[in-house]
């Protein structure tokens, strides 16, 4: 589009006591020759607005840059529709607000309007990726439990056409095997009904529930509004086309066989909770030995659980679990003796009150304890030594029945979530060519049972949470629960339910109902060409120049949501509706030929190239570039500035949408440019990463690593660039990391480009 930009410049909230208006005015109208700048006190009242709007009806103006607050506030005081640009400078909270008057932070404020004007000129309206064919927004649900039921439900409710598949023969999962459920209702304390009938009666009789039993997902390719899943049944296949996915397949046990110590396959009567719900919900309670009824039952807390050799994570009911078994116990037999002995008694929220039942109950014994022995005698009575009690001795059980609560572990447990476990199950490394690994994979039947069975260049099922000291930290899938518990890292595809962590029936049906909620969303706004979280409503999508490909294979490795496949020879296949618009594959590409049409490479190349870089000064100016995650640093920098904070005035900030797109060329554009020192401010990466997009922090940080081979061509020192990690509510230590990184930069010295 022809552009007529039009530069408004607000002087209140102190920007005009700071500031030389007139000084600022002139770079837009003498340096960058815009037709329109104006200012006022006041843009986002209703005058200043007006004086806007005229000038976009009458004057013909096209592109709208506000120097003012930061775009992160009033963004949709200053929306003049779909057709009209807006750009913001931040001259209040990053230069006013967090700097003293003087010519330092008039020169800032003219640099970051400079850095406006620049990437106004560059930035197109983006119009948003539409589908080729018609968005299907039908819901596959896979799982028929009450997790899977629930999302089914409540999707169906909407008025979406909803598929369940359910690998057994029939629906309910492990809720319909129980006998009860924890209390629900005041006074909390009665056991209830499971309410799993009426549950799978509801399903069954919903026409927009369509329901395969005895089915499992062979394949899933496509993307989002055109996932293409082949479904097999009874060794038929059937192909479906659906636009979202839920993953609510649920837990399994812990195997109980590793649990040995604890009397497992040793004694006779040792069983685990599973076996004790399902004799309780066939009505008796009683000694594998002999069938005998159970008169004293001991109950063991955290059997293979919060235990680096076996589960590392609390599975949450367990402890809920033992409550209500040792009221079957009671209910059956009112002189029956149980002993529960537990690590931590865990019982959340309104289930403190069935808790205090069972401590009222004289013939429920509860001790904090550690098990230190478990042995049988010569009638299969159990005797289990107890130490470190409340009692301060040890005490020793002996007992009809011992049951063990087991934890819960994800139904995606032992199943390989990335492309290098997949090749390892085939014996192969990945480095052979693809035609041999496509040979190897073909010639075997699969080595393991999937769940979903993608179809992706980055693996076959959602990934799950990776950690350092842990080959997985878990098998639940990797949520990043900071920013959005449903999501996956797959587009499209939500996880509900245990599946997902460990939780009771009723967690379960208000993560299924989120779920639904997410997968209707994620349709809603894909099939008008928007996308997801974090950039919700973002219209912008990748553009691949493949033109100058050279198949580095690079973007389609470091993608965090495999959105890009690969064709025989390396180039990326884009899949766009997986996108999340981090813009990760724009910084991984070394031939910079992938960006979008408001974020590219020449819009942050120009930026940095619009700061004026002093050089003829006998004390030089040190100018230092930071590039802020917009989802937490930026942030951050703005709170700083809310809080009238200040760091050093040498700092020009420009936002990007994750430090996984900035690209190492920006790195040398900037330093070739005169730029003292760069330093990049990200989220948390590691095991407890925050990032937004998954691995954007961590690719930076990677990248950096190398970043001495730019800086060793430029004959510059390692330490001119640099990366911190920052949280949205680390602003008060900001000021710090700043003011010592430009006295590093200022001890190394100038720039020895200045002026080049």
């Amino acid at each position: 589009m022809e552009k007529k930009i039009g530069v408004y410049i607000c002087t209140g909230c102190g920007i005009g006591d700071s500031l030389d208006i007139e000084r600022l005015s002139k770079v837009a109208t003498e340096e960058f020759n815009v037709p329109i700048c104006k200012t006022h006190a006041f843009l986002c009242g209703e005058e200043g607005l007006r004086l806007i709007k005229e000038d976009i009806n009458k004057e013909g103006v096209n592109t709208v840059l506000i120097a003012g607050c930061s775009p992160r506030v009033n963004w949709d005081v200053f929306n003049f529709g779909t057709n009209i640009i807006v750009e913001r400078a931040n001259i209040r909270e990053m230069v006013v607000w967090s700097h003293p008057p003087g010519e330092d932070t008039q020169e800032l404020a003219e640099d970051y309007l400079r850095m406006g004007i620049a990437r106004a000129e560059k930035v197109e309206i983006p119009e948003g990726y539409m589908p080729e064919e018609e968005y299907n927004k039908t819901i596959l649900v896979v799982g028929g439990g009450i997790s899977g039921m629930t999302a089914a439900l409540e999707a169906a409710k909407a008025n979406y056409q909803v598929v369940i598949v359910e690998k057994q023969a029939k629906l309910g999962g492990w809720a319909a095997k129980w006998a009860k459920q924890f209390p629900k209702h005041p006074p909390y304390q009665m056991l209830e009904d499971t309410g799993i009938s009426s549950k799978i009666k509801e399903v069954e009789a919903n026409s927009n529930i369509k329901v395969y039993t005895s089915t499992t997902v062979k394949k899933v390719e496509g993307q989002p509004g055109a996932f293409n899943v082949i479904l097999s049944q009874n060794g038929k296949e059937e192909g479906i086309k659906v636009g979202s996915i839920i993953l609510a397949t649920g837990w399994k046990p812990y195997d109980p066989t590793r649990l040995e110590h604890l009397g497992y396959g040793r004694c006779s009567n040792v069983i685990t909770n599973i076996q004790m719900e399902e004799m309780a919900a066939e009505g008796r309670i009683t000694r594998p030995s002999d069938g005998r009824p159970a008169e004293s039952v001991v109950f063991i807390q955290c059997a293979g659980q919060r235990d680096p050799e076996h589960l590392p994570y609390c599975s949450s009911v367990c402890c809920l679990v033992s409550l209500k078994q040792a009221m079957y116990v009671r209910e059956r037999n009112p002189n029956a003796k149980v002993y529960i002995i537990y690590r931590d008694m865990r019982t959340p929220g309104q289930y403190e009150m069935f808790y205090k039942k069972a401590q009222d109950d004289e013939n429920i014994f509860l001790t904090k304890g550690d098990i230190v022995g478990v042995t049988e005698d010569g009638d299969k009575s159990v005797i289990v030594e107890v130490d470190n009690t409340l009692l301060g001795e040890k005490i020793s059980i002996k007992a009809d029945l011992v049951v063990l609560a087991t934890g819960m572990v994800s139904t995606l447990e032992g199943i390989p979530n990335t492309i290098e476990e997949v090749y390892a199950q085939y014996g192969l490394t990945g480095e052979e060519e693809v035609a041999k690994i496509k040979e190897v994979i073909a010639s075997k039947p699969q080595p393991w049972e999937g769940v979903l069975n993608l179809d992706y260049r980055q693996g076959p099922e959602v990934p799950f949470l990776q950690s350092s000291s842990l080959k997985k930290l878990s098998d639940f899938p990797d949520s990043n629960f900071i920013c959005f518990p449903y999501e996956s890292r797959r587009t499209g595809i939500y996880v509900a339910g245990c599946v997902r962590q460990p939780m009771d029936m009723d967690a379960a049906i208000k993560d299924a109902t989120g779920a639904a909620l997410k997968a209707i969303q994620c349709m809603e706004l894909e099939s008008r060409g928007r996308t997801v979280h974090p950039r919700s409503l973002d219209l912008s999508y990748p553009i691949f120049f493949l033109q100058r490909c050279t198949q580095c294979k690079r973007c389609t490795m470091e993608c965090p949501f495999s959105a890009l496949e690969e064709d025989e020879k390396g180039t990326p296949k884009p899949n766009l509706f997986r996108c999340r618009r981090c813009g990760i594959c724009m910084g991984a590409c070394p031939e910079r030929i992938i960006g979008f049409k408001d974020y590219n490479v020449d819009i942050i190349s120009s930026m940095i190239k619009a700061i004026n870089v002093p050089y003829e000064d006998e004390e030089p100016k040190f100018r230092i570039l930071c590039f802020a995650c917009e989802n937490d640093a930026y942030p951050a920098l703005d709170m700083a500035g809310i809080n009238h904070l200040s760091y050093d005035v040498s700092l020009r900030v420009i936002p990007v949408r994750c430090l996984g797109s900035v690209n190492m060329v920006f790195i040398s554009d900037a330093l070739s440019r005169g730029i003292d020192g760069i330093l990049l401010l990200g989220c948390v990466l590691g095991d407890d990463y925050q990032c937004h997009f998954v691995r954007g922090s961590e690719l930076a940080n990677y990248r950096l690593g190398k970043v001495g081979e730019t800086l060793q061509r430029l004959a510059l020192e390692a330490e001119r660039v640099h990366m911190e990690q920052v949280t949205i509510t680390d602003y008060y230590k900001l000021p710090k990391i700043i003011n010592e990184f430009v006295e590093k930069v200022k001890e190394i010295g100038a720039n020895p480009f200045k002026g080049f």
